[in-house]
């Protein structure tokens, strides 16, 4: 089978020359190990995998042994090690000269949140974020959707660039159901719902009985499960940790703790408000969403014939969103806009000093009155805020106002 190129190539490659250390961290079943394991620098090193017992035994006894066994060296799933981060951290401040791209790491934990790592590695270690697969990258185009288009090009120029766009069309509904987790969307393409259900339930019980362990002690996972059920039902919507509380009959701290987890593995996205504002009353909770909305369909129906709905479509838009945010140099930002009269914005993406709205509907013919909220907020920045777009289940591309323009979501996606 064909190895599809994702979008982070070049800056693994980039990060590679710069830094003695690179962790790819993500989402587990994002493709991470493959992606490390195929890429054309890192070939001719091994690639050690704390899943293998007997190596998983050999970094616990001697993490600073263990690491010091092979001048280069990828070390897949470190965060069931944490002691191993501070042997690295040994190895490579003795390491004279430094020896660039000397050791790789991957992990389905964010290391920065985990309590256990002793070390962020500041100074030492480019941290590069990988989500599941996007659009673009199942098509093997090996990028994200067209978003740095809408920073680089005139806003006059907007409706060219899109239309120019050579990308097959596509239904969000049946993207949504396949979602982005390579197993699912690429390798078992075809896969039934019957069969992509099994799948996420084999997904949800390895991270609950194996990832979560290795996280933290949890006392009693169906309490934990219903969490995640009660998360994946409220994708989209701000986050009320005492509403949900109450709603699976947990105490507040309870599920304040279960929330940082599910984030620290990638699981939840806590999408923040945009913050540098003029307006006196904006909303400041964050948003709540999932690494993919697949497996978010799959955590709040657990059956084959749950249909996406509008919320999952806004989350699919969101997971290339962060794709493409998380690959920029200068690093990019992705937030949400909305004020307490309930002008709202979905996505607010700031770049290069500029900022560009987006708006997501499941509709085929977005008007005017649907952009309410993107006016708003481009009259609320005149200056930073370049334009508004609006995403949509159709086919025609046009322009709603002077700097709004309406696009078929596969256009850009």
């Amino acid at each position: 089978m064909s190895i599809l190129p994702r979008a982070a190539a070049s800056l693994l490659a980039t990060a590679l020359r710069a830094m003695r250390v690179v962790v790819v961290t993500g989402p587990r079943q994002a493709g991470k190990s493959t992606f490390v394991e195929h890429h054309p620098d890192l070939l001719d090193r091994p690639c050690l995998s704390l899943d293998e017992p007997p190596l998983l035994r050999r970094a616990r006894e001697n993490p600073l042994a263990f690491v010091r066994s092979e001048a280069r060296m990828t070390i897949d799933e470190v965060q069931r090690v944490p002691d191993l981060v501070l042997a690295i951290k040994s190895v490579v401040d003795r390491q004279r000269p430094a020896i660039r791209g000397q050791f790789v790491l991957t992990g389905s934990a964010n290391l920065l949140m985990m309590k256990q790592v002793g070390d962020s590695l500041s100074g030492r270690a480019h941290y590069l974020r990988m989500w599941p697969m996007t659009r673009r990258e199942q098509l093997g185009l090996g990028c994200t959707g067209a978003w740095s288009g809408f920073f680089e090009h005139e806003v006059a120029g907007w409706l060219d660039m899109i239309r120019a766009s050579k990308v097959p069309r596509a239904d969000w509904r049946e993207q949504c159901a396949r979602g982005g987790f390579p197993e699912v969307a690429v390798v078992s393409n075809g896969m039934s719902a019957a069969a992509r259900a099994l799948w996420f339930d084999g997904y949800v019980t390895t991270y609950l009985e194996r990832d979560l362990r290795d996280l933290a002690a949890v006392a009693d996972l169906g309490d934990f499960q219903r969490v995640m059920q009660a998360a994946a039902l409220r994708i989209g919507n701000l986050l009320n940790q005492s509403e949900l509380g109450r709603d699976v009959r947990l105490p507040a701290m309870t599920v304040h703790r279960y929330l940082n987890l599910l984030e620290t593995s990638f699981q939840i996205i806590r999408l923040p408000p945009y913050a540098v504002n003029r307006t006196k009353r904006l909303i400041k909770t964050p948003k709540l969403y999932w690494n993919d909305a697949a497996l978010a369909l799959h955590m709040a129906s657990g059956g084959v014939d749950s249909q996406p709905q509008g919320a999952h479509f806004e989350n699919l838009v969101l997971c290339d969103l962060l794709a493409w945010r998380d690959l920029q140099t200068p690093r990019a930002d992705v937030t949400y806009w909305r004020t307490a009269s309930g002008r709202e914005v979905d996505f607010v993406l700031e770049w290069r000093r500029g900022l560009v709205g987006v708006e997501v509907k499941a509709g085929a013919q977005p008007s005017l009155r649907d952009v309410a909220g993107l006016r708003a907020f481009l009259d609320e920045y005149p200056r930073s805020a370049r334009g508004g777009i609006v995403l949509h289940g159709g086919d025609d591309s046009y322009w709603l106002d002077d700097r709004i323009i309406a696009v078929p979501w596969w256009r850009v996606m």
